[in-house]
């Protein structure tokens, strides 16, 4: 059975690019330590990968990559988002799915694993092979939603201060969240963000699960501060609103000690 080889470096990575057929079918993972639905979707691929035997040349090929530590990759796959998945073949990408749905992952990986004889599960061989959770949660809203909550609970405390926003800190794609980042910076803030223009599911979950229609949004903490307009209310109230979560602060801190 194949399984998930770990890529900790660009020579590594370029190395297991060049050694594979023009047929083989790549499973990028794009993953961050940080992001509990990662450790989800880990186990979904490890089970997957599991289905498909080792050939000559390979069929399949397995890999993991920290998004974080290994950016050049992510940058050149446009990794904004993790859990993320891209199928590449002869060094094209056929396809990408962002977030943890293993519905939509098992579908991609059969779908172009089966252009080139791979074995793909038709409707009884999925039950079979005890998928019937995952079946079960496409098609049950009430759980799909349990489910998502669990996840966007897990998001908005990935880092003491999580941005939600539209595009990245670098490629800001709306006027509010450029503001947002700028006012971080200006206050020194180590913050976590996501791009919910990556993933439709956090995007339209999370205004549901904050009662908060619009982005970007603030969490600090794991709680909801809001908008632009509300953090500016909060700076102008309070000038030390975010030291707790200042680097600069921190640093002065220990430089005093």
């Amino acid at each position: 059975m194949s399984t998930i080889q770990e890529i900790t470096s660009l020579p590594d990575w370029e190395q297991h690019v060049s050694s594979l057929s023009p047929s083989t079918l790549l499973i990028v993972s794009f993953h961050a330590p940080w992001a509990a639905p990662c450790a989800q979707m880990a186990t979904v691929l490890s089970t997957l990968a599991s289905e498909y035997p080792v050939t000559e040349p390979p069929s399949t090929s397995w890999v993991s990559i920290n998004a974080e530590d290994l950016s050049e990759i992510s940058e050149t796959y446009n990794v904004t988002a993790v859990p993320f998945l891209v199928l590449v073949r002869n060094g094209q990408v056929l396809e990408t799915v962002s977030g943890s749905s293993a519905v939509k992952v098992r579908n991609a990986i059969e779908t172009h694993a089966a252009k080139v004889g791979a074995p793909a599960s038709n409707g009884a061989a999925t039950a079979a092979d005890g998928n019937d959770g995952e079946v079960a949660t496409e098609e049950d809203p009430e759980k799909k939603k349990e489910e998502l909550f669990k996840r966007l609970g897990d998001l908005v405390k990935a880092a003491p201060v999580m941005l939600f926003m539209k595009g990245t800190p670098s490629e800001p794609k709306c006027g509010f969240s450029r503001q947002l980042v700028a006012i971080l910076r200006e206050n020194a803030v180590k913050y976590g963000f996501f791009n919910i223009l990556a993933d439709d599911e956090v995007r339209q979950g999370l205004k549901e699960f904050a009662d908060w229609p619009t982005y970007p949004q603030l969490w600090v903490d794991g709680e909801l501060v809001g908008g632009l307009d509300i953090v500016k209310e909060e700076l102008s109230n309070d000038a030390d609103f975010f030291k707790a979560y200042s680097i600069k602060s921190n640093g002065e801190t220990a430089a005093a000690s």
